[in-house]
């Protein structure tokens, strides 16, 4: 209990060091610009208390050679606008000018495909200098880079989602692209937009202007036209457009079945004393559900087959789920001999494979959201498990968990390592959100696993090489892979390259999936259900 405490203390303590941004100078500069920071914009916006940040570790231990990039330099996250959910992707100025890391690009890019499968109106707070030149390599050309986002303005409107942008600061070049794509522009007073700046432009046709003639808010508003509002400060800027979203319209609901949001009957803060990653002491998946789910009820879905997956129906803030969950007790299990045998729990067996890959259809079938819980060591290995069908099991699963059309939301509470990460649900299946516990572990194999195998690989390629490695030498080797490994499967690791969206408090946990929920309820649109061939 105590050191899932201490662990969360330590990332908490983090993340309000990277929400310092570029630290008080620059704040300091920001200021005497007559100009907000990011987050005292953010605040200012929203309703109060409503902005729940995604991405905060974005970049986290990168970049150091240019002095770091906290948060990748832009803060995402879903808020409340006159209770109305929103998409907020503002520049943090104090990072750079708010320039473009490659990393910042793939964060905004991120928030917008999130918008876009969920529907989300977005918000751009504007205020960067454009890519950061040192690394454009890394930032210009590819699918995934800074031109993706204005592919992106341009999907997400002929979808018919609400962009509206604001430039507060500077938006110069390529980046002048993203305002002018939105529905709604605004501008304050001091700010600048063009796609060469006045040094630029001398440089280029030896013309000589200044800022303001060049790209100012009040030549866009009144000569260009390309401002639809032009604000003389934040405080202006923000304050209107709260009053242009607190006059949307409402668009159709999704779906899913959504009752009256019941609290559990246990509480959450329990969790800290249930939750055990040692192997030695299992602990049982049920009890954390239980800690989550609305009244704590769940209706199991085959509670004696496949034991060592949890399958079963609930609410969460009164959404109805389907939950799909790794039970780290070890189970009894009767084979089609009659022979009985002891399953180890975190492991995905034949039996459990099934019964999840039926189970996720079966969801499919009734529109019934789904959530996965990792703590998951990966599929059974060995003669018994092939000659069971391991292999045809897991692909089904992979196959149903691939083609589910209902929204899937992710929580990486423990490991989640090799082919049972991408059963359950990992990054590459469009989980609409992965949520993470300080406790998560992300990788191919555990680091015990992968140091002994890298050991062994390192040992035998010095042996034919003629060197012969003593027990010490040894044993440092595998300290130094295992502590390289340890660090690569770390959380923050994982969500500073954006593998998860968001570490959360345990006790936080139904928080989090209310909030993915209701973001998903905004999109009303869901495909046609199709699995394809399945094995059999």
């Amino acid at each position: 209990m105590r050191f899932l405490a201490d662990l969360m203390s330590q990332v908490r303590n983090e993340g309000e060091k990277i929400c310092e941004g570029g630290g008080a100078k620059a704040i300091e500069n920001q200021h005497a610009k007559g100009r907000l920071t990011a987050r005292e914009r953010i605040d200012l916006l929203v309703d109060p208390k409503t902005f729940f940040e995604l991405g905060v570790y974005a970049a986290h231990g990168m970049y150091e050679e240019w002095g770091g990039a906290p948060a990748a330099g832009v803060i995402t996250g879903l808020a409340r606008i006159h209770t109305r959910m929103v998409m907020i992707i503002a520049n943090d100025a104090t990072v750079k000018a708010g320039a473009f890391f490659p990393m910042t690009s793939k964060k905004v890019i991120r928030a917008q495909n999130i918008a876009i499968e969920n529907h989300i109106p977005t918000i751009y707070l504007v205020d960067s200098a454009g890519v950061f030149l040192p690394l454009q390599e890394d930032v210009f050309p590819d699918t995934d880079d800074f031109g993706r986002v204005f592919r992106n303005n341009a999907v997400m409107s002929a979808l018919g989602i609400p962009q509206t942008a604001a430039i507060m600061g500077m938006c110069v070049a390529g980046g002048g692209y993203l305002p002018v794509m939105c529905d709604h522009v605004l501008m304050t007073d001091g700010s600048g937009l063009f796609l060469a700046g006045p040094a630029l432009v001398q440089a280029a046709i030896g013309q000589k202007v200044s800022a303001e003639d060049l790209g100012g808010a009040a030549m866009h508003a009144g000569i260009s036209g390309t401002v639809d509002f032009r604000e003389p400060d934040d405080q202006a800027c923000l304050a209107r457009i709260r009053s242009i979203v607190e006059k949307w319209g409402y668009r159709r609901q999704s779906p899913w079945d959504r009752k009256k949001p019941v609290e559990p009957a246990l509480a959450a803060e329990e969790i800290y004393g249930i939750y055990d990653s040692s192997p030695a002491r299992p602990y049982d998946m049920k009890e954390i559900l239980a800690r989550v789910l609305d009244g704590s009820r769940f209706d199991e879905y085959k509670p004696e087959y496949g034991k060592t997956l949890i399958c079963g129906y609930g609410r969460i803030g009164g959404f109805a789920v389907g939950i799909v969950a790794n039970q780290k007790l070890h189970a009894q299990q009767t084979d089609h001999e009659g022979q009985k045998r002891i399953e180890f729990g975190g492991v995905i067996y034949t039996e459990s494979a099934e019964k999840a890959a039926r189970f996720i259809m079966d969801c499919n079938q009734n529109l019934i959201p789904l959530v996965f819980f990792h703590d998951v060591n990966g599929f059974m290995v060995g003669r018994d498990a092939e000659w069971s069908g391991i292999i045809k099991a897991g692909a089904k699963m992979v196959n149903a968990v691939s083609n589910s059309v209902v929204p899937k939301i992710t929580v990486i509470v423990g490991g989640s390592f090799g082919a049972g990460h991408y059963a359950m649900c990992g990054k590459a299946f469009d989980p609409r959100f992965v949520f993470a516990w300080p406790t998560a572990r992300y990788a191919v194999m555990s680091g015990d696993s992968a140091a002994g195998t890298l050991v062994e690989i390192k040992v035998k390629q010095l042996e034919r090489s003629g060197t012969k490695l003593s027990e010490e030498d040894k044993k440092e080797l595998y300290e130094s892979v295992k502590r390289n490994y340890d660090e690569q499967t770390d959380p923050r690791y994982g969500a500073a390259r954006l593998w998860i969206d968001k570490i959360i408090d345990p006790i936080e946990t139904r928080d989090a999936i209310m909030q993915a929920l209701e973001a998903a309820a905004l999109n009303p649109d869901v495909p046609e259900f199709k699995v394809g061939v399945l094995q059999t």
